[in-house]
């Protein structure tokens, strides 16, 4: 069964000007990943976009996990796709314009394949709710550096 957290925000900035820096693995990846979330980030390939490769540690509701995930834009601008490598975990960014384009309308998105058994049972009942806590800690660092980019 196929587990899903979503979070969504709306932020004060052009579509193009979020995707920039939501794309940009090397630089503005880091300012808006909870250091308490991601332990160990580091990009391996590329850095701006698609074909970028990334891993790091997820700590999340006192668990820990290794991700390993290479980047697709299937509607540059629009749809950015984190697809984990030795898992089922996809992760999808979806940037719609608000307010007559002046604003960005953010979904994020993590869906895997839970466990069966007793074991799924609670990963459904508690992972989603965990991981979309994470997430949405997510938009808020990146609506504080949006508002405040660095010098």
């Amino acid at each position: 069964m196929k587990n899903v957290a979503k979070t969504s925000r709306v932020f004060a900035a052009n579509r193009e000007k979020v995707y920039r820096l939501l794309t940009d693995y090397r630089q503005g990846r880091p300012q808006i990943l909870p250091p308490e979330h991601f332990l160990d980030y580091e990009v391996e390939e590329g850095g701006n976009g698609a074909g970028t490769v990334f891993h790091y540690r997820l700590k999340a509701a006192d668990r820990q996990r290794p991700y390993r995930m290479v980047v697709e834009e299937p509607s540059p601008a629009q749809i950015l796709v984190e697809d984990e490598l030795d898992s089922s975990l996809v992760v999808t960014w979806t940037l719609t314009p608000a307010r007559r384009g002046e604003s960005t309308r953010i979904e994020a998105r993590a869906e895997w394949q839970g466990a069966s058994g007793i074991a799924g049972l609670f990963e459904r009942m508690f992972a989603p709710r965990a991981i979309r806590d994470v997430y949405e800690k997510v938009l808020e660092r990146l609506a504080v550096t949006l508002e405040n980019p660095p010098q």
